[in-house]
């Protein structure tokens, strides 16, 4: 058992039946009444971001969680297959825990949160940014770039991601996988 006095970002709880992680904690005492700790709370498996407060000392159940890197390799039926490079082991994901799956490639690398006493995948963080090459997009037109205009490209995994006009088929570009959105041409 931990307390509030434990807490660290990316800790891991069981709370209210629930795997959460601390995404943000703030210690908070006032000048009359007792100390508390203000929360935010991610659920692992939903992802929504819920607010609680703890009254000061109280005690929690801390969960271990470990993070793992695999190597994406293909998509079945059964969802997204992954290796762990270390032992070989093979593990397949649901399309709702991984953050970004329009943007995974075979061969990418990525992180996988593990429940480590149950062996129970939590969620699959890909690189902040992956480089793609765009397979598909309208040609720019010389002399469009007075505004900052955008068209669709579309990439390598089939994704569609808005460009800027001088981009073309064939390039590879740079994609923020935390929102989906264009960063720049790859070097």
């Amino acid at each position: 058992m931990a307390t509030t006095a434990d807490f660290k970002n990316g800790m891991c709880l069981n709370f209210n039946g629930n795997l959460v992680m601390i995404v943000e904690f703030l210690h908070v005492k006032p000048g009359k009444g007792p100390a508390f700790v203000r929360t935010k709370l991610k659920n692992l498996k939903t992802g929504r971001v819920v607010e609680h407060t703890f009254n000061s000392g109280v005690k929690v159940d801390p969960v271990r969680i470990e993070l793992r890197e695999y190597q994406f390799l293909y998509k079945s039926e059964e969802g997204y297959n992954f290796m762990n490079n270390e032992n070989f082991e093979q593990v397949v994901l649901d399309e709702h825990i991984i953050n970004a799956p329009q943007f995974l490639k075979e061969g990418d690398t990525c992180n996988i949160l593990f429940h480590a006493e149950e062996e129970i995948p939590l969620s699959c963080e890909l690189p902040p940014f992956v480089i793609l090459e765009v397979t598909y997009t309208e040609p720019g037109i010389k002399g469009d770039t007075a505004t900052n205009a955008s068209k669709k490209a579309t990439l390598e995994t089939e994704a569609i991601v808005q460009v800027p006009l001088f981009i073309n088929t064939g390039e590879k570009i740079k994609i923020d996988t935390r929102t989906g959105e264009y960063s720049e041409r790859a070097k």
